[in-house]
């Protein structure tokens, strides 16, 4: 009998599939040492881990090669030749016969002798071999103890993605040709995991508390990412309704495909900009085929992750060379490196923190690490020729963070010019209003950068000071509170007063209950999952400007949320 688990519908559509588990076995030592007899048996089971290791590296390696480039395939390389030393299989079949250890317990001790000289070398190279012994000889230990890695980039056949959650790092390597939907015990519509299902377009639930516990790897469940609703080995009866119903999406989809080329523009006239949010180049094509403007923000994270070393610049300038060149002359604004928080980069060793959310992260960051940021911004200033490019710093909460950025800016752009690099002259820059404070003197902001973008994901967290994770405080977590509708109001009308203009790139701008609301305090640009544009367009051709107006300005005045959202449903219903 199937079991339905409730979660928050993150993405739309239906997906069916057999689970995959993205949760790490248990690679716990239970037996340490052997018998005499045993010595030939626990060789064979070592020699036979190493080479079913090298079979999965290599087609690691070869699938990275394809998707990502060869100098991301290196790092497999480099495993490869740790896989095939002598100088580290010896000891450890040396440990077998000669100290009576268990497979396992001599990998360890084997591993942890060469990790602890590596990393006490002064030679950078070498403290990475390091990180290479340790991630090898997990995957080694694991065919010893009879135990299966996850490994999301080797999905060669259609799954759902059963996980605690979805780090950034995972989400990045997901294939959407394999991975046809995913579902989370955490999160919510606007943790990382559920951004990137929408961008991915694939069908996502998250927040279940117990899928976990609840699936098994391989049982067959059904995922309906609109009603937060995942079936567990479902009946043929509730398969052909699923079905049926994803039948239904994929025609509701095909009639929205006929906006694709329609502005985006109110029944009285008013045209917005109706942009998209995107994390790789390889995310254009779900912009063009649903009809984006504009890119309203590149989150350059992603070119960071997966990976055991800081992206040269000239890999950064032919990923953005190529976003530009794909947009063909429309808007993208890119953002420079946001990690800290949630998403961690192994290699920048970044300091444990007690609360990452309010500590070093983003441009606070790449302002105290100036090298790794001038890489970056000479990279976006090289690639500007090519389109028509927007720099945007993220997390900034005072105008001199911003000045900084800027100059070091226009310092790399000047060396750029003197060395005869073709640059364009009039790149906008502008800020991520995320904190409280930009805000609150956006009319300051506004003297000196060319536009906002308004990041609601954070700014709702700390307006309210309630972690966006924190299922104990989710309740807090309201977009359409007139506390954050009243800062959004002095956002856009301070950028108006300069003549410049006013985006929001959080998921809140592609919500059907803010939209409304959204257009009626003079939002310029809406940036949001591809797969959300047509949904917009088609909502705001029923609005008409005036009365949204009305509306903005009677639900800056109220009290609650729950007015708030009374107040869009007699509006929206009106037109």
């Amino acid at each position: 009998m199937s079991k339905i688990l409730k979660g928050i519908g993150a993405s739309d559509g239906v997906a069916i599939a057999a689970a995959y588990s993205l949760e790490e076995p248990d690679l716990t030592i239970r037996e340490a040492s052997i018998e005499d007899s045993q010595a030939d048996q626990e060789v064979e089971r070592f020699k036979g881990a190493f080479n079913q290791s090298k079979v999965e590296v290599t087609k690691i390696r070869n699938h990275a090669e394809e998707a990502v480039g060869p100098e991301h395939a290196a790092i497999f390389d480099a495993h490869l030749l740790v896989l095939d030393d002598p100088e580290f299989l010896g000891p450890i079949e040396d440990g077998i016969r000669n100290e009576k250890k268990s497979a396992a317990q001599s990998l360890v001790d084997t591993r942890d002798q060469f990790v602890a000289i590596f990393e006490g070398m002064d030679n950078e190279y070498m403290k990475e071999r390091a990180a290479d012994i340790k991630d090898v000889s997990k995957r080694v230990l694991a065919h010893i103890l009879g135990k299966e890695l996850p490994d999301p980039s080797n999905i060669d056949q259609p799954v759902v993605i059963v996980a605690e959650d979805l780090t950034p790092s995972d989400t990045a390597q997901l294939d959407k040709k394999f991975v046809k939907g995913f579902v989370t015990n955490i999160g919510g519509r606007t943790s990382h995991s559920a951004i990137m299902s929408r961008s991915l377009e694939i069908p996502a639930v998250v927040g279940t508390k117990e899928v976990t516990e609840a699936v098994k790897v391989g049982d067959q469940i059904i995922v309906d990412g609109s009603a937060g609703d995942v079936i567990v080995e479902p009946s043929e009866t509730e398969i052909k309704a699923y079905e049926e119903k994803a039948a239904k999406v994929e025609e509701e989809k095909a009639e929205l495909l006929k906006l694709v080329d329609e502005p985006s523009k109110t029944m009285d006239g008013v045209e917005v900009e109706l942009a998209a949010n995107i994390g790789t180049p390889d995310d254009l094509e779900g912009v063009t085929a649903n009809g984006g403007e504009g890119i309203g923000l590149y989150r350059t994270e992603f070119l960071y992750m997966g990976r055991n070393e800081i992206p040269s610049e000239e890999e950064q300038y032919e990923a953005y060379k190529k976003v530009l060149e794909g947009m063909d002359g429309k808007p993208v604004v890119v953002r420079t490196l946001d990690v800290g928080g949630d998403k961690e980069l192994p290699y920048l060793d970044l300091p444990k923190e007690m609360n990452p959310f309010l500590g070093y992260r983003a441009v606070r960051m790449t302002l105290d690490n100036q090298e790794l940021f001038r890489t970056q911004l000479r990279a976006l200033l090289r690639a500007s020729a090519h389109g028509n490019l927007k720099i945007m710093f993220p997390m900034i909460a005072t105008i001199d963070e911003f000045n900084r950025a800027k100059a070091l800016l226009i310092e790399e752009k000047d060396k750029l010019v003197s060395e005869g690099t073709d640059v364009k002259e009039d790149i906008e820059v502008g800020i991520m209003i995320e904190i409280p404070s930009a805000a609150i003197i956006a009319d300051q902001f506004a003297k000196v950068v060319d536009f906002f973008s308004i990041g609601t994901n954070d700014l709702i967290q700390y307006t309210m000071a309630a972690d966006r994770m924190n299922e104990a405080v989710s309740y807090l977590y309201q977009p359409y509170h007139p506390a954050l509708l009243r800062l959004i109001q002095m956002v856009v009308n301070a950028a108006h007063k300069e003549g410049k203009w006013a985006g929001m790139c959080g998921e809140m701008a592609g919500d059907e209950k803010a939209i409304p609301l959204l257009l009626g305090l003079g939002l310029d640009e809406f940036s949001m999952s591809a797969s959300s544009v047509l949904k917009a367009r088609k909502q705001i051709s029923g609005l008409k400007k005036t009365d949204m107006e009305q509306l903005a300005l009677s639900a800056v005045e109220c009290a609650e949320t729950e007015e708030v959202l009374a107040l869009v449903e007699e509006y929206t219903n009106r037109a």
